[in-house]
């Protein structure tokens, strides 16, 4: 394997001085003692590679969420106070997450549940959704109608139509959205002729434009507080990282 090379180097290197790595002052007999004596080591004691890859890996870790934090904080304005974002929730909550959701992402459906109990059960969790359809056409149709319904009946309307759609089974299509919308008491023509709007066209740019600069690549990813958490996460979990992020700001 590839990575054998650089794990030894890691394993030793806590152990042996700086001069006894640089192979380029050993002879050619020295550097393949050297080898030979690495390799018995590490097939006699396999637990000091398992315990060096260990330690690059939570170094790699420490560094991404560290750079996560200075890219929440370089985008906090787009993340939190964008006024075409709907917001949900206890809008003066103490604790903000953001959600970037895709309707037909099947880890955002798991999650939908869990993050509306949290909200409930906490009473002190502001919400933000961040329409980001990267799932193919019926996620863009998806993000359309959920933004034409706001556009054309508020908030409370594209609260409702976002649960209907995040629930939906079956394909987006002129039908399915009439239907929706009849069982909302909405008109769905209305919505249909707003889909292709110029406002819903720049609220899904800016939504991928900031979730590249937040390298995103994937739903649903939440912010919470200064944290960026990348893929699903159970109720117990979210809920923990919401009291991490009291528990620093308090």
């Amino acid at each position: 394997m590839k990575t054998l090379p650089l794990a030894a180097a890691l394993a030793f290197g806590v152990a042996l001085p700086a001069a006894a790595l640089d192979m380029t002052n050993l002879t050619d007999s020295e550097r393949e003692a050297f080898r030979a004596e690495v390799r018995t080591y590490l097939l006699e004691n396999p637990e000091v590679l398992m315990e060096a890859i260990s330690v690059l890996e939570q170094r790699n870790q420490e560094a991404q969420a560290d750079n996560d934090v200075a890219l929440v904080q370089a985008n906090a304005a787009d993340l939190f106070d964008v006024e075409t974002d709907w917001v949900g929730g206890n809008p003066e909550g103490d604790v903000t997450i953001v959600e970037f959701v895709d309707y037909r992402c099947g880890y955002c459906r798991k999650a939908y549940p869990e993050v509306n109990q949290l909200i409930e059960d906490d009473g002190e969790i502001r919400l933000i959704l961040k329409e980001f359809p990267i799932l193919g056409e019926q996620s863009v149709l998806s993000t359309r109608v959920a933004l034409a319904t706001r556009n054309a009946f508020g908030d409370d309307a594209y609260g409702r139509m976002h649960d209907a759609l995040i629930t939906l089974r079956g394909e987006v299509n002129d039908e399915s959205i009439r239907s929706l919308a009849a069982d909302l008491d909405l008109d769905g023509d209305k919505i249909l002729a707003g889909m292709s709007a110029p406002e819903v066209d720049a609220v899904i740019a800016e939504n991928h434009a900031l979730a590249q600069r937040l390298q995103i690549s994937g739903t649903p990813t939440f912010v919470v507080g200064d944290q960026l958490l990348r893929g699903y996460l159970p109720y117990d979990g979210m809920k923990h990282v919401v009291e991490q992020v009291r528990e620093a700001d308090g």
